[in-house]
């Protein structure tokens, strides 16, 4: 990226997540626990699935897929957060300032899609069964994550190439512990609000779009489960799309709030605890809900954990 003509700040400062001192080795050791966990839990997640054959499956492809998309995504902001509390002042160059953003954005959308081809594949499961090795076979699962990180890639080269093209001529600082979006904006001094408005479509079709191909997913889903006579029937089937429900919840929730809110509701506080949770805490959660939600991955632990315990002792 040239920012030769488009900008005469070079170096920007990351405001960070609180500006009490006191608070700042406590957060520190807080989200490094939180990336751990996140790291452990994902990495955990894509090496089960990866070595325990009867977890080779659409389902488990889609989430080892998903697990790998949380790990960069945590990865692409904590590392850059942690080091924030422990330095007075966190600077950023533009170019790296840029590269956050790319992989923030496409990890991020990718996070949305990935979650919206899981909803369509239990859609299938649930309501076609019969047909489900055929409709999901490797082909057509190959084929929808790579469309997952082709959408992610190109909106992240959309959402960065506008916002590196903007001049920042003022303060340097960003109002954020991160190079997101909206705070980049916030301080450009060449603002095109008819672009920002299409910028936002984008990112308004991205989240919706999924959220709304997620909710008819899951309205057909609820329908055939309501059908199945047996209550044994109908709760294996709840308990295979609960903890997807969950993760959906919590991600798009925070995300809608982040957006979509008046701008009059919230101050930077609220804005910055808001992206906490899609950034770092879901990114941890995921891989702890689908564990111990998850008949199938608890079996698996298991056996990984059997299995390793009986090569020790042999």
């Amino acid at each position: 990226m040239n920012t030769g003509n488009h900008c005469s700040i070079t170096v920007f400062i990351l405001e960070g997540l609180t500006e009490q001192p006191e608070l700042q080795l406590l957060l520190f050791l807080l989200f490094l626990l939180i990336y751990i966990i996140s790291m452990v839990g994902n990495l955990g997640l894509v090496f089960l699935i990866r070595t325990s054959s009867q977890l080779h499956t659409p389902m488990y492809y889609f989430l080892s897929n998903l697990s790998f998309i949380d790990l960069c995504y945590s990865s692409v902001i904590l590392p850059k957060m942690l080091v924030n509390f422990v330095s007075e002042k966190n600077f950023t160059l533009f170019p790296e300032c840029m590269t956050q953003l790319f992989f923030f954005c496409f990890f991020g959308i990718d996070d949305s899609y990935m979650l919206t081809a899981m909803a369509y594949d239990r859609y299938v499961a649930i309501c076609n069964p019969l047909l489900y090795n055929v409709t999901m076979s490797h082909r057509v699962c190959f084929m929808l994550v790579s469309s997952v990180y082709l959408v992610g890639a190109i909106g992240g080269l959309v959402h960065t190439s506008y916002i590196s093209s903007r001049s920042f001529c003022g303060t340097n600082v960003i109002h954020h512990y991160f190079c997101d979006i909206l705070p980049l904006l916030s301080i450009s001094c060449s603002r095109d609000y008819t672009k920002e408005l299409l910028v936002m479509i984008l990112v308004g079709v991205n989240v919706f779009a999924c959220a709304l191909a997620i909710f008819i997913s899951y309205a057909f889903i609820l329908s055939s489960i309501l059908h199945i006579r047996s209550a044994e029937g109908r709760s294996k089937a709840f308990s295979t799309c609960s903890s997807h429900l969950a993760a959906v919840g919590v991600f798009y929730g925070s995300i809608i709030f982040m957006y979509f809110k008046p701008s009059s509701t919230s101050g930077t506080i609220q804005e910055k605890v808001a992206s906490v949770f899609y950034t770092t805490v879901i990114p941890m959660l995921n891989p702890l809900i689908y564990s111990f939600r998850n008949k199938d991955v608890k079996e698996a632990i298991k056996k990984a954990l059997k299995g390793g315990i009986l090569s020790r002792s042999v």
